[in-house]
Parts: C-alpha cells; structure tokens; sequence
C-alpha cells in the first residue's frame, strides 16, 4: 500500500510540475529578423556590464523561427546551436510572451530566451557553470520584426 501511495503521489506531482512548465495557449507561426541591440556580461572580467552594439561584436538573428501549437507544441529555430538541438524544458506561449528554457544532460549550463510580442523585445541569456559558486551569464537583447503577419 505504501509503495502504491509513493507511485501515485510521484506521477501526481511530476504532473504537476511538467503541467507548470508547459502552457502554450496560442497557435503562432512567428519568422523574426532580431537586431542585436546590446548584451550584459557576468563572468571573472565582467560583473553584470552592459555592451552596446557600438561596444562588442554580436551577429544579428536573420530567421528567428517561433512556432507554437495548443496544448503542448513550441518550437523555437535558429536562435542558438543548443536551442537547435534540445528538448525544452520550459514553453509558455500567450498573447503576451513566448518563454522557453532548456539545460545541459549534467545542469551545468542552460539557455533561455523570451520573446515579448507588443515590443518584439528578445532577451537571450545563457548561464553557465551553474555548480559553481560563480555563475557566468551572458545576456543578449535584440529588437526584432516578424517577416511574416502575426498568426
């Protein structure tokens, strides 16, 4: 009996919690061309400063592809070489925002991105070394146009 109720409350709460990390409540077919703006550096040389475009070499984003379907589907190309080739743990997509997150197999560095539809402001972060005592961060803004209508 105690091993059913130790089953039956671990799928409830990994329910739960893959329910909170999963809300795409908007069918959107989004193709972006994001202009880098300016970036804000932490690691051993930088403690959270910020570069402009004038400042540091970034390459825009040409073909931001966000792709999202209910209840379950967002799909997001084209912004990193990680986003291209991992699962997302987190997807939200609404009216407002699209937000996604996703890890490393050993949690050490992980990347995320919202994308804010009224301003079309992307901000890109990418953290790494999350074990150690001193994370790295790197965070990007861009301003961005969708090449296509709003869908």
């Amino acid at each position: 009996m105690k091993f059913f109720l130790l089953k039956f409350s671990l799928f409830f709460f990994f329910s739960i919690a893959q329910a909170q990390n999963t809300n795409i409540t908007l069918n959107s077919d989004l193709n972006l061309n994001c202009k880098f703006e300016k970036v804000i550096l932490k690691n051993p040389d930088h403690n959270f400063e910020t570069f402009t475009k004038e400042q540091i070499q970034r390459k825009d984003i040409k073909k931001l592809i966000i792709q999202s379907k209910t209840p379950d589907i967002l799909i997001v190309k084209n912004l990193s070489e990680f986003f291209n080739k991992i699962n997302l743990e987190v997807k939200i997509s609404n009216n407002d925002i699209f937000l996604i997150q996703a890890f490393d197999k050993d949690r050490n560095y992980s990347e995320s991105a919202v994308y804010t539809r009224k301003t079309g402001e992307l901000i890109h972060e990418i953290t790494t070394k999350i074990k150690q005592e001193e994370k790295e961060k790197d965070i990007s803004f861009y301003s961005c146009k969708n090449n296509n209508k709003d869908t």
